[in-house]
């Protein structure tokens, strides 16, 4: 499944608005802001059709996941936006995990709680609010927010990096931080970022990380950012991405794709836009002096040119 879908859900005393454009979309919130209202209209516009007095506007089919059968149900389901919420304990399950990862479908996921089987971007997190834009109508009209829009309190020169991971990305900012006087520390895997940050000291601290897939570490990293005062988050769609938004590989179908990725990415074959941006890197330097592999760092990268390109394109750290 590709590509960016609005969806309407209305009757005529609410309505709902949002688009969404990746295969995992969560939605947060407290309770009465609306999220079980949404999976309520949308159960009775498909159970009821017509009579249910609900519109449901979109151009892919728009279903609730739920019960016992959801197994069966996805098996035989492609091209679907598909609603559950927090009360289904299964999309807290490996099972489910699995089930997204090797469907055709899009899920818009409602919960209170972090789903760390599952690699979701930070952008893709929202609450709901009223959007107030109609105020002249008798409908109210309920609109979608990100909830993480200003988490990253930059500009800051940092005393200490932190990365996600031990690959190429970890490779890149070790290399850029020893010359600068910068330390840099893997955390070997995302969900070990929040342990290694809580035990630093008061040195301004950088944390960068794939923001495609870090979704579910997001609200105890911005928790501690807050506390501690001295930890920053920077959280670009990942390594290659910054790679290639930096123009340092040329190409206008680099960006064509850029600018719509979810026109070109296929949820089945990329269970996250992290997977595809790699992807796409690897395929457009294979024949080239900067052909890249993720496990190691190709040198090429850290060339005084090639290397300036990347980092000019990494809005908010002062590295010198």
């Amino acid at each position: 499944m590709k590509g960016k879908y609005k969806i309407t859900v209305k009757n005529n005393r609410l309505q709902y608005e949002f688009e969404i454009k990746r295969n995992i979309t969560v939605i947060r919130g407290d309770s009465a802001t609306g999220k079980t209202t949404l999976i309520n209209m949308l159960r009775q516009a498909e159970n009821l059709g017509s009579s249910s007095g609900i519109d449901v506007i979109c151009s892919a089919p728009c279903r609730i996941l739920e019960g016992a059968s959801w197994q069966l149900i996805l098996e035989n389901s492609s091209g679907t936006i598909f609603f559950t919420d927090e009360e289904n304990a299964f999309i807290n399950t490996k099972e489910f995990a699995e089930a997204v990862r090797n469907s055709d479908n899009y899920y818009v996921l409602i919960t209170r709680e972090s789903l760390y089987n599952l690699p979701y971007s930070v952008e893709e997190i929202y609450g709901l609010h009223c959007s107030g834009k109609y105020h002249d109508t008798k409908r109210a009209y309920q609109q979608m927010y990100q909830i993480y829009s200003g988490y990253h309190e930059l500009p800051v020169m940092p005393e200490k990096i932190v990365t996600e991971d031990t690959n190429s990305g970890f490779e890149f900012f070790k290399a850029v931080g020893e010359e600068n006087g910068i330390s840099c520390e893997s955390a070997g895997g995302k969900s070990n970022i929040f342990r290694l940050i809580e035990q630093t000291g008061k040195e301004s601290v950088c944390v960068i990380a794939d923001g495609a897939a870090i979704g579910p570490e997001m609200d105890r990293l911005y928790q501690c950012a807050l506390s501690k005062g001295n930890i920053y988050l920077y959280f670009p769609e990942s390594f290659e991405w910054l790679i290639l938004s930096s123009g340092l590989i040329q190409g206008k179908e680099i960006r064509t794709i850029l600018a719509h990725p979810e026109n070109f990415l296929d949820s089945r074959e990329y269970f996250s836009w992290e997977r595809f941006f790699t992807a796409l890197l690897v395929e457009y330097t294979k024949d080239s002096h900067l052909r890249y592999s993720k496990a190691k760092l190709n040198q090429a990268y850290l060339h005084e040119r090639n290397r300036k390109f990347i980092l000019e394109s990494i809005q908010g750290i002062t590295f010198q």
